[in-house]
């Protein structure tokens, strides 16, 4: 056919022939044999397996585009073959064929203008059967819904999509997928059935995995990133820092202060600005931290607290060695054992405080290199030492209660908070084997003071010296004078570090 008469001529169509002419022509192109047998004839020579067809059984045929006019294009088969292709057999989805350009068809029969009549549906559904694979990227539109999943249409084959696979989080409504244009993998082709199974699932998963890729060749220690809470764990939150790459927002790092419970500190959804602490590329974790991006609180710690400041703190927790004592967020001291009271021998730090108390401390020093604050509660109140070599000067007379017994004396209460010791050698004129012989916890006594030491906070006292004296005893013999003589002074100090 010659181009240019299609062009000029508008109304150009082809005229229909004597019915024995017209089959003497079609003769004369089939050589004797039928449309499929010819078709297939020409098609051996190119294919190795066996060819696509169409669902009739027709073998697929290819041709050049010579004209269109209204609903009909006309396609040139090679040689003296000719046909015609409906036109609307081209969705909106996929433009029209111009001039020149090679669509593939089957063979359905002829006009009755005597054209071979042309179908595209068929030769373009039986091309996806043959080259429908699992593992295949193909692009569906969603036609119908079920409880099961989504029902799809991809180049003519009906596929279905589990809702499993539909998200890669389970998603209860369906409905905003109906009529939509989704990319999804075949899992499964079961050409005898007709059966096909796509996944959606594994196209975000696959996308995911390349974000996560990606994500991790830019993310770099010291990084500050804004990223959305997904969920929280008693251990943390995870965040979402980018499409598909989560972090871990340990505890620890949530802030400066302790953190008993993480949803005092962060809720599910909430946006935050965080540091990337740890990026492991092999197991692709990260860490994250809140705290690391706020102002230290012991920076210029110097200038906040002093020694000898009174301050007011909340007992945190209680540990064998004294009391942490919370005096700011992310500010801690500690009240060790020796500072906890005057009163009394403190044997564990419950018998004065508990976790929640809110106390009032004594600030006895600050290190903010190793950031760490000494505290004492029993200084907030009057010392009960102050004075006390003039309020119990030697020689005087105090009453005190025995408040326990050592093996080399015995500790005695002169008023709360302040303590003496009777030693042993200074409880009876008489020898003492143990003194508890003597006496017990609980017991009043009078004693005599013999030495204050203010500043090491000691007072020794004696019982004996306000007793009165017993008889000398009589020499009894020549032989036992020896024994009467005065005996040396001891020269080695006594036990309970008295002189």
């Amino acid at each position: 056919m010659d181009q240019e008469r299609y062009e000029k001529d508008d109304k150009f169509r082809v005229e229909p022939q004597l019915d024995d002419a017209l089959q003497r022509e079609l003769a004369d192109a089939l050589g004797g044999k039928s449309l499929d047998e010819l078709i297939e004839e020409q098609d051996q020579a190119k294919r190795a397996s066996k060819p696509a067809t169409a669902p009739g059984g027709a073998a697929i045929k290819k041709g050049r585009v010579t004209a269109i006019h209204g609903d009909d294009i006309y396609v040139d088969m090679g040689g003296k073959s000719q046909g015609v292709l409906p036109r609307t057999q081209f969705t909106v989805d996929e433009p029209e064929p111009r001039l020149g350009d090679m669509v593939e068809f089957t063979i359905e029969g002829l006009t009755e203008d005597g054209m071979l009549q042309l179908n595209r549906e068929g030769a373009v559904l039986a091309a996806a059967w043959e080259t429908l694979e699992e593992g295949q990227v193909v692009e569906g539109r969603v036609t119908g819904l079920n409880k099961g999943g989504l029902e799809m249409s991809i180049n003519g084959i009906r596929a279905f999509m589990p809702v499993s696979q539909v998200d890669m989080f389970r998603t209860e409504d369906l409905t905003p997928f109906l009529n939509q244009k989704l990319r999804c993998q075949v899992s499964e082709v079961n050409r005898e059935e007709k059966n096909v199974v796509v996944s959606r699932r594994a196209i975000l998963e696959f996308e995911a995995q390349e974000a996560r890729e990606k994500a991790f060749s830019t993310l770099v220690e010291g990084l500050t990133v804004t990223g959305t809470v997904r969920s929280i764990m008693p251990y943390g939150a995870f965040v979402t820092i980018m499409p598909g790459v989560d972090g871990l927002l340990h505890v620890k790092d949530m802030s400066h202060g302790r953190v008993e419970d993480p949803k005092t500190i962060v809720k599910e959804g909430q946006r935050l600005e965080l540091m990337i602490l740890k990026v492991d590329k092999e197991t692709r974790k990260i860490g994250l931290g809140l705290k690391q991006i706020m102002a230290d609180p012991w920076t210029d710690i110097d200038s906040k607290y002093a020694a000898e400041q009174l301050l007011t703190g909340r007992v945190t927790r209680l540990a064998e060695f004294g009391a942490f004592v919370e005096l700011e967020p992310g500010v801690e001291g500690l009240v060790p054992m020796g500072e906890m009271s005057f009163e009394r021998r403190v044997h564990s730090a419950a018998d004065v405080c508990k976790a929640g108390d809110v106390i009032k401390v004594r600030v006895l020093n600050v290190d903010a290199g190793r950031k760490r604050i000494s505290l004492s509660i029993k200084r907030v109140g009057d010392d009960p030492w102050m004075g006390a070599s003039t309020r119990w000067p030697a020689d005087s007379t105090v009453t005190a209660v025995v408040k326990r017994l050592a093996e080399f004396g015995a500790f005695v209460e002169i008023t709360p908070g302040v303590e003496g010791l009777v030693h042993i050698s200074e409880i009876s004129h008489e020898h003492v084997r143990s003194v508890g012989d003597a006496l017990q916890v609980g017991q009043t006594v009078q004693a005599k003071v013999l030495e204050v030491d203010e500043d090491r906070r000691r007072i020794g006292l004696s019982i004996k010296q306000l007793l009165a004296v017993a008889e000398p005893i009589a020499p009894a013999a020549p032989a036992v004078e020896e024994s009467a003589k005065p005996q040396p002074k001891r020269k080695k100090p006594l036990r309970g570090g008295l002189e």
